[in-house]
């Protein structure tokens, strides 16, 4: 029989990947606040750990069909990706170092700036010929380390950096800056997740079912994508109400903990 932990994971994975499906981003920043607090697990690095994991496979798996499709930007995508890395092994480790409260407050304070970042329009430059050169590989770099960087110290996937980074960096179209994104999520998360398991912040179960509902709710995203295509505005503006919510939730349980009486 299925537990009620087991199938609270299962779930909770499922919400966060109908999220990705449907509305395309945002999603994996709810997975720590949900492994905590509803899932159960008590250990906030634990939480980071098996997140990153999750948010790792999950952002593969997507990466197939983007490869397939041909919006994938290697040579972009491997600069950025490189240099990511670099930036979420120095994160994670730092990551480990801070006191749990302390760091699920300034998630909170991270969870807000990636709501804001998604009301933000994204413009879509008009260079879909690019080609990987010195400038624009330097770019990337410093970039791409800045982004793994937060990637890695908070244990989310960072796709709300990483896509307008990409584009900042090499002047790619949006459509190929998801694409390409999801190999820099995937490193950035598998990076984080190496790291926190040689600290044994990693519950496997546990991230094997957020792995299969992911997916699942993943699926069914998407299927509501497209039939909802003409309100994926205002579902956006809902799923960042929910962000701050639950920002507001966690800033509240940790504030006593953090801030100075």
């Amino acid at each position: 029989m299925i537990g009620i932990s087991a199938l609270l994971a299962v779930l909770c994975g499922g919400v966060v990947g109908f999220s990705l499906g449907l509305i395309g981003g945002g999603g994996s920043i709810l997975a720590v606040p949900l492994i905590l607090y509803v899932v159960g697990v008590s250990d906030p690095h634990v939480a980071i750990g098996t997140s990153a994991l999750a948010v790792s496979i999950n952002a593969f798996a997507n990466l197939i069909g983007h490869w397939r499709a041909g919006t994938v930007k290697w040579p972009c995508a491997t600069v950025f990706a490189a240099a990511g890395v670099a930036g979420a092994a120095i994160g994670s480790t730092l990551g480990k170092l801070v006191d749990g409260q302390r760091l699920l407050f300034l998630f909170a304070v991270v969870m807000i700036a990636v709501g804001l970042a998604m009301l933000s329009p994204r413009r879509s430059p008009s260079d879909e010929q690019v080609h990987l050169d010195a400038r624009i590989g330097v770019r990337l770099i410093l970039v791409g380390l800045a982004a793994g960087f937060v990637s890695g110290f908070f244990g989310i996937g960072g796709g709300f950096l990483i896509v307008p980074g990409i584009m900042y960096g090499s002047g790619m179209p949006i459509l190929n800056a998801i694409g390409s994104s999801l190999f820099s999520v995937g490193a950035f998360g598998l990076t984080t997740a190496v790291n926190y398991a040689l600290s044994g912040f990693i519950d496997w179960w546990i991230a094997l079912e957020f792995i299969a509902g992911g997916a699942l709710g993943g699926y069914f995203g998407m299927k509501f994508a497209v039939a909802l295509a003409n309100q994926k505005r205002w579902l956006t503006y809902i799923f960042v109400a929910i962000i701050f919510v639950v920002a507001a939730y966690i800033m509240l349980r940790t504030a006593g903990g953090v801030l100075p009486a």
